[in-house]
This record gives structure tokens, C-alpha cells and sequence, in this order.
């Protein structure tokens, strides 16, 4: 029956309906996000208990679903882009983006490789080499060159660094075997010797890229301004070699979680291509930044990378997922990834790039509608823009902290992350982070760096002004009061 029909949303006339219900929906509700609760006040196991434990038998009505959103789902939301929230870096969200995932979920191909949907190919070849230039890439990371470099889409920066370990592991196997021809050794216990090198300061997905790829990992102590230097890498290798190990790889990072430090990529690569070392460059948060001129000398170095990668679903305005990465020559990823079958064998193979052999999955979204969206609707400058307002109220808020002689900033405030805490134990940072959080008006996450217990507030929503900066600092200031006063009650009745 039509009405069934049209309640299954099978027609393209309900979808219209349902279609711009939705957009009304998710611009009111961008609109108006800060109205709503930062973190949601909820349990868990709170969802269950409001929806049926069994799938309908009969299809509803599109309206009964959007009835839901308010009842079941908003309630359990922490909203990421709301003026308040500080914690973790940011995510991205952008009008752009979103209407890109929606021609993105329309198209609904799986590009595996360039027959499968050759503009899915082509716009990702495309839009990375526009992002490598908008960062000053050297050109050997650029499709443009004609060499055998260049840029591809992964979900995420742990799958770059993953995709990177895993690479270097394959040609140190190759390399090892050529160098040592009557060894005879199986590839699992050549691996067993690999080792590779990160920062203590680095993501935990660092060392989790070691366990996946089945190598050893050995994160080294930064020097006091916590960057890895050329000079550390260098002692570390040696001590492995002495101990019959074969160091094959780096995972540098520019921007670090905990307090966003910088490894000397410019000290660091020099060592690595003495030593042959593949390294790799994360600078998953700060290197959206990189395409401003002002922050561009962080990534000096770079030239000496095998492969970099950012986030622009982090700080340039693009929805999650959209990890860019880059490599200088595609070939070693390729031999690391290769498994070819028939079925998806096609005729132009060898002339333009099957990106199934450049990450871990097989099949692939439509990720490069969203940047290229983002980049033809903000332009560079707006991009900048976006980048520098986020710099300049961090900086804002990190003069509010320098002007109380009670608060300390372990750390130099950089882009836009500020780590501080009381002059005081980690105790009392560890409770005023606690208060802070239960009280919710803000939502910041703490870290540890040093044996210092510190509060990491970042710059995050796009919806974020200069007033929402003086509101979360009186806050901090609010909590720090009430903590004060209950130690005098304490106090008080000790005495």
C-alpha cells in the first residue's frame, strides 16, 4: 500500500520531507548548543532502558524516529562543539562537511580502487595535493611531481602511524634479507630484532602500532622542554645495536597530547637517514596550523620524513573522519599492503593509484567531498582565520592564568591548548579538575607531565568567543573559592 510505502521511507518524496526535518533539526540545534548541558547527566546503561530489547517488526513513521533524538539520544550526548568544552583537542564540524557526508552517503561507493569509482580516486588525489601545498610540503609528498609520492585519506592518525610502522617493518624484513642472504632467517624472527622509537610524551597509540605490528617499542625520555632530540635517538640506537637489535623506525610528533611539545624533526631526521631509519611525523592536532605562515617553520624537517600525517578532522573545520597523510614514496606502502585478486584486478591498474594498498581496510568512504567542500567553501584565508581566532583565546585565557599568583603554567601555552594548575599538591588539582568537571558548567581533561598533576584547557568549539573564555575562567576561579572555604570548615572543626 502507498501509505506503507511512504512510512518505510522508500519514496524520494518522504526522504525530502524527512531529508530537510533533519537539516532544521541539526541547524537548530548548532544554533542553540549552548543552551544545552555540556556533559550529559546520565548513567550507564541509561539508553536501554528507553528503548524496546527487540528491533520493530513493523516500520515506523520517520516522525516517531525524529521524536526519539530529543528523548533517547540528546540526553546521552557530550556535545563536542559546544562553546564549554575544553577537554581532549577539538573535533571538527562545519556546515561543508556535513552536507558533504550526505552526497557522500548518497553515492554510497566503496572506491577500493579507481575503477570502482574513479572520481572517489580522483578528488582524493586532487584535494591532498591542494593540502600539501597549502603546508608547503616538498614536492616529493605531491602527486603533482610525477614521482611516486603522495597523499591519502586514513581514518584516523592511529591508522597513519600504524600504516607507517607496518611499511618500515616491510622493508626492513626486505632490506635485512638482501644485506644477509646466507642467514636464512624466517620474517618472524627478523622481526623479533626490530625496534622501534617514540617519545614517552607520544599518543598511546604509538605504542599500541607496536603491539598490532608485533615490534618492539621503546619510547624514549624528551629533553627538558619534553622533545625528542636527534642526540637521545642517536644514544638509543646505539644501545640497541650493542644489544643485537635492528632500530628501523621513528614515530616523531609534532604537538604532543599532554601539553602539545614539539620533537626536533630537524635534529631528528639527519639521525634517521644516517641510521635507516624510516621516520614518520604525527602532528595529528597541531598540524592543521601548519597551513598559516606564522606556524609554518614547525614542520622544518619535514623533507627528511618518509611520511607525514594530520588530522584536518581535528582543527581544520572537516568532519571526522579525514586523517591526511602523505608519503614520499608510495611504493614501500604498497609492497607492504599488496594482495591482489582477480576479482579486483581492472585494466587500468599501474597507471593511477588502487588506494585499497595504501591503508589497513579494503573498502573506503567518499572522504576528499568533505575536504574539498571545506576548502572551496572557507578558502585558505577562512581556514587561517578559523585557526588563529582559536590561538589568539587561548592566549586570552592563558594571560588570565598568568595574572593570578596562585596558578602555575608548567608549560609554555601553545596553539590552542593552555596546561595549568593551582601552586599546589596534585591533590587539590586532582579535586579542582573533579569539582570542575562534576559541576559542569565546563568540561576540561587533566594530564600528567612530570610527576605534575596539570589541567589541559583547549580551545575546541567554533562556537567559542572571548566571553565563553572569562566565563570558563571565573569558573575555575568559582571552584578554587569553594575548595578554599571547605578546608577552613575542615580546619575549623580539627580545631
Amino acid at each position: 500500500s502507498l501509505l506503507q510505502e511512504r512510512s518505510r521511507m522508500t519514496s524520494s518524496e518522504e526522504f525530502r520531507k524527512f531529508g530537510t526535518a533533519m537539516i532544521n533539526y541539526v541547524a537548530d540545534y548548532l544554533d542553540n548548543i549552548r543552551d544545552r548541558p555540556v556533559v550529559p547527566q546520565v548513567s550507564p546503561g541509561y539508553l536501554a532502558k528507553m528503548i524496546p530489547t527487540t528491533a520493530p517488526e513493523k516500520a515506523e513513521d520517520w516522525k516517531a524516529v525524529m521524536e526519539d533524538i530529543e528523548k533517547v539520544i540528546m540526553p546521552g550526548v557530550t556535545h563536542w562543539h559546544h562553546p564549554q568544552f575544553h577537554a581532549y583537542f577539538p573535533t571538527a564540524n562545519s556546515y561543508p562537511g556535513i552536507v558533504a557526508d550526505i552526497l557522500s552517503g548518497a553515492i554510497a561507493c566503496i572506491g577500493f580502487s579507481w575503477i570502482a569509482s574513479p572520481a572517489c580516486t580522483e578528488l582524493e588525489m586532487v584535494t591532498m595535493d591542494w593540502l600539501g601545498k597549502m603546508l608547503n610540503l616538498p614536492k616529493e609528498f605531491l602527486f603533482e611531481s610525477k614521482g611516486h609520492g603522495g597523499g591519502v585519506i586514513q581514518g584516523t592518525a592511529s591508522e597513519a602511524t600504524l600504516v607507517a610502522v607496518l611499511s618500515a617493518r616491510a622493508r626492513a624484513v626486505r632490506q635485512y634479507k638482501a644485506e644477509h642472504p646466507d642467514d636464512n632467517l624466517e620474517d618472524g624472527l627478523i622481526m623479533s630484532k626490530l625496534i622501534c622509537y617514540g617519545s614517552k610524551q607520544a599518543h598511546s597509540s604509538v605504542e599500541r602500532a607496536g603491539l598490532l605490528a608485533g615490534v618492539k617499542m621503546r619510547l624514549l625520555e624528551p629533553d627538558q622542554d619534553f622533545s625528542l632530540t636527534g642526540d637521545i635517538l642517536s644514544s638509543a640506537i646505539a644501545e640497541d645495536r650493542e644489544k643485537g637489535l635492528i632500530p628501523f623506525c621513528l614515530i616523531s610528533t609534532l604537538g604532543t597530547t599532554s601539553s602539545c611539545a614539539y620533537d626536533h624533526i630537524l635534529s631528528l631526521g639527519p639521525v634517521c637517514r644516517e641510521e635507516g631509519l624510516w621516520m614518520h611525523v604525527d602532528a595529528a592536532y597541531a598540524g592543521s596550523s601548519f597551513i598559516c605562515p606564522e606556524f609554518r617553520p614547525l614542520l622544518d624537517g619535514v623533507e627528511l620524513a618518509e611520511s607525514f600525517n594530520f588530522n584536518p578532522h581535528k582543527w581544520m573545520l572537516v568532519n571526522f573522519d579525514c586523517s591526511a597523510m602523505w608519503v614520499r614514496d608510495s611504493r614501500l606502502i604498497v609492497d607492504a599492503f599488496n594482495v591482489d585478486p582477480m576479482y579486483l584486478k581492472h585494466r587500468h591498474q599501474g597507471e593511477i593509484p588502487d588506494y585499497r594498498h595504501w591503508h589497513i581496510p579494503l573498502g573506503r568512504r567518499f572522504r576528499s567531498l568533505k575536504l574539498w567542500f571545506v576548502m572551496r567553501l572557507y578558502g585558505v584565508e577562512g581556514l587561517q582565520q578559523h585557526i588563529r581566532t582559536q590561538v589568539k583565546l587561548a592566549e586570552q585565557f592563558a594571560d588570565l592564568v598568568a595574572k593570578d599568583s596562585r596558578f602555575e603554567m608548567p608549560v609554555p601555552p601553545t596553539m590552542g591548548l593552555v596546561c595549568f594548575r593551582l601552586k599546589a599538591s596534585n591533590a587539590v588539582n586532582e579535586t579542582l579538575n573533579k569539582n570542575i568537571n562534576d559541576t559542569g558548567k565546563i568540561h576540561i581533561t587533566p594530564s600528567m607531565i612530570r610527576e605534575k598533576y596539570i589541567l589541559r584547557f583547549a580551545v575546541c568549539s567554533r562556537f567559542t568567543v572571548l566571553s565563553d573564555i572569562t566565563l570558563a575562567w571565573q569558573e575555575v576561579l568559582d571552584q578554587v573559592q569553594s575548595i578554599t572555604m571547605v578546608k577552613q570548615v575542615d580546619t575549623e572543626k580539627m580545631e
